[in-house]
């Protein structure tokens, strides 16, 4: 039977962030939260994986009580457990400690691969998958579009994105992988499958049954810190030019560019 664990994250929803202008952090009360949009690539993956060569998913998330709802999400579309690491010791987290905090509790769980989005939306560093996987001592595979495992799926082979094309990796388990998009189309839960979810095994982890150091967690342990968050300034919009004689525009467009010094 394959193990799969998938690290997930509750980030807010893109089209309604919004900043404060006076301490220019994010203004998350009354913003929607959603699963993030790349973890959920990472989910149908190790469910597809799960169907085809009989396994179990289990889902794990470190953030606040309301993350309860990515991970009932994550549930609902397939995933059999979850384990919710939450306290206030953990807040402020970097990439760093939040891969440390997450290491510590994997390290607990049997498992063959480990599938993450391949970031998350708000942050967009890329980071955690990748530090797990060193924390873990385990081979990484990023930005992975196409995942095999072998018959006795003790291999994986996997088709990663690069700056130039594709890369296919065959890889011994254990391994973490990132989930990237084309990866799969992920499923929408059935009303039945969210009702199901709600029963489901589900685990709470905090600082005390973790067992680290509490300097190693949250922002004690985080060696870099976000001093601001702003919004760029939008661009400023182009002119339109209107003619009906192609030369005319053509003209127009020369004596434009002429008059900025472009030409």
């Amino acid at each position: 039977m394959v193990k799969i664990i998938v690290p997930v994250k509750q980030v807010p929803e893109v089209a309604e962030v919004k900043i404060n202008k006076e301490t220019g952090t994010l203004i998350r009360e009354g913003v929607q939260s959603i699963l993030n949009p790349f973890d959920e690539f990472a989910v149908e993956a190790a469910v597809q994986l799960k169907e085809k060569h009989e396994g179990e998913v289990t889902i794990i998330t470190m953030g606040p009580p309301q993350a309860r709802e990515a991970l009932l999400k994550a549930l609902a579309m397939g995933g059999d457990k979850a384990v919710h690491m939450t306290d206030i010791a953990f807040a402020g987290a970097d990439t760093w400690a939040t891969a440390l905090t997450l290491s510590g509790q994997i390290k607990k769980m049997e498992f063959d691969i480990i599938i993450c989005g391949k970031q998350a939306i708000d942050g967009d560093t890329a980071q955690v998958g990748p530090e797990l996987a060193e924390l873990l001592g385990i081979p990484q595979i990023c930005y992975v579009r196409k995942i095999e495992l072998s018959e006795d799926a003790k291999h994986a082979t996997c088709h990663r994105e690069t700056d130039e094309g594709y890369e296919v990796v065959r890889v011994k388990l254990p391994v973490l992988l990132t989930a990237t998009k084309g990866l799969n189309e992920p499923r929408l839960p059935s009303i039945m499958s969210v009702m199901k979810s709600k029963s489901k095994p589900y685990e709470e982890v905090n600082a005390e049954t973790l067992g680290s150091n509490l300097d190693d967690l949250g922002l004690k342990g985080s060696p870099t810190q976000v001093r601001k968050v702003f919004a760029p300034e939008k661009k400023k919009g182009g002119i339109k030019i209107e003619a009906d004689d192609p030369k005319a525009a053509a003209k127009q467009l020369v004596e434009f560019l002429a008059q900025k010094g472009a030409i």
